[in-house]
């Protein structure tokens, strides 16, 4: 029978030293998985995503995890599952991270050739992937393999869930969880999708917001028609989008919809002190955010508290004809695609109804409205204070050699929720390795070198700390 590893201090630094001898070891296995370019949007080539389910499955198997398997949902991208259960009396951790990845973006925009061959530089790995979230695989399999390797066994059962759609919205994952509720049940969870707040500095997220997505097109012609033969008696259909769009905000760029900050829950006064404590100020935001010089900041309160806990709109996409084919016209239709993020204790159906009911309101000139409902998810927020968050703000701290931070996140992990409810309720821990340099979803997508040795060595510290802590 396999006997747990040892939780005292000399045990950790035997996991943390082979961590040590082997990191360029990870680092050659995280370039691998990020060779694959497992885009899990639709269009994109299905079999790279299922190489990369395939890849990390055996990743899993030569690093010493038990049971591996691919685990399939109809019309779904492939999971990755492996387990070590061999701590009897112990916590068990769901450990969590996904291997598909946004498409490339524009080649002309990346500063490597290839955004699928990782590139190092300047301290950061460079490609699509190497982030978000392929680098949280690796996270999680380097604590392992360090305990395995040093020790023969895991100081915690660990049950490992690698999702091979979140990208593309996690559609399968509510019904994914309640087929598998018993074999994923763990006493804790961590979710390595998200990202510290300054590189080097250990974050804990907190809290997520939601997001509501619907889709609007006006139409005023049958046809586009010439702009100077028909200009001034005939609507604009782009003009008359424009008019509707712009009356869903106010001059503070606060969202104009009827009733729609009612529910929004107040921070408290300790969350107050701690956005206030953070190292930031607004040019710091600015510069970070990538705005132009004379673009002001909206909303009338701290960038941060803005950012996490107010609600917001923005217009995703645009169109009425094209740039390349832009010519003396009015249009017959315009398009655009608007989503509004929401924040605890805001009601996402609610907010979808206030949203339809504005763009249909009073169409300008008469036009045509009609608007779609393209998706919703919830928005997310815990206490963190259970157990297991004493023991990883105690291995960050270790780990980073700075004292972690809580935060918010502006934007939506749709599958933290579902996670959560099914699994009855046990904590998650949302711990990244990203930064606000990572350009995740963006071209030139990169992760600091630095920060990802950090974070196995916290990774490895709160295996322990969990124990110490139950």
């Amino acid at each position: 029978m396999t006997t747990p590893a040892p939780i005292d201090d000399k045990a950790i630094e035997k996991a943390l030293a082979h961590h040590a001898a082997h990191q360029s070891e990870y680092l050659e296995e995280l370039k691998k998985l990020v060779r694959i370019p497992s885009v899990s949007f639709a269009g994109f080539d299905g079999e790279q995503v299922r190489r990369s389910a395939e890849a990390t499955c055996d990743l899993m198997r030569r690093k010493g995890l038990e049971n591996v398997q691919m685990l399939e949902m109809p019309d779904a991208h492939p999971y990755a599952y492996g387990e070590w259960k061999k701590a009897p009396g112990r916590p068990t951790l769901l450990l969590y991270a996904h291997h598909d990845v946004q498409p490339a973006g524009e080649a002309s925009k990346w500063i490597i050739p290839d955004p699928f061959e990782p590139t190092e530089k300047d301290g950061r790995l460079f490609a699509r992937g190497a982030a978000d979230d392929k680098a949280g695989i690796l996270v999680h399999i380097a604590a392992i393999d360090s305990w395995l390797k040093a020790h023969g066994s895991l100081p915690v059962n660990v049950k490992m869930i690698v999702e091979g759609e979140e990208e593309a919205g996690s559609g399968s994952l509510p019904a994914f969880l309640k087929k598998h509720r018993q074999m994923l049940q763990a006493d804790a969870i961590v979710l390595t999708d998200t990202a510290n707040f300054e590189t080097g500095l250990p974050s804990i997220t907190t809290a997520l917001r939601g997001i509501v997505v619907v889709q609007v097109e006006v139409k005023a012609l049958k046809q586009p028609v010439h702009s100077g033969m028909w200009g001034g008696p005939v609507p604009d259909p782009a003009m008359a989008l424009c008019k509707i769009l712009a009356r869903l905000v106010d001059d503070q760029g606060r969202i104009n919809l009827p009733g729609i900050y009612d529910k929004v829950r107040p921070l408290s006064a300790e969350e107050k002190k701690s956005i206030a404590a953070l190292p930031t100020n607004d040019d710091l935001f600015r510069k970070q955010a990538g705005m132009l010089p004379g673009t002001k900041l909206l909303g009338g309160m701290p960038p941060w508290e803005m950012n996490w806990r107010q609600p917001s709109l923005a217009v995703n996409a645009i169109q009425a004809s094209s740039r390349k084919d832009a010519r003396n016209i009015i249009c017959d239709s315009a398009w655009a695609r608007v989503g509004v993020r929401t924040v605890p204790d805001m009601d996402v159906k609610e907010v979808r109804d206030k949203l339809i009911a504005a763009l249909k309101k009073d169409p300008p000139w008469g036009v045509q409205v009609e608007v779609t409902f393209e998706s919703d998810g919830g928005w997310w927020y815990t206490q963190a204070d259970a157990p297991a968050f004493r023991a990883a703000r105690k291995a960050l701290r270790e780990g980073y050699g700075k004292e972690p931070v809580s935060i918010g996140c502006g934007g939506s992990i749709p599958f933290v929720d579902p996670f959560t409810k099914e699994l009855g309720g046990a904590p998650a821990l949302l711990i990244g390795v990203e930064d606000p340099y990572s350009n995740a979803h963006s071209e030139n997508e990169s992760l600091h070198l630095g920060d990802f040795g950090k974070a196995a060595k916290s990774a490895i510290r709160f295996y322990a700390e969990l124990v110490r802590s139950s």
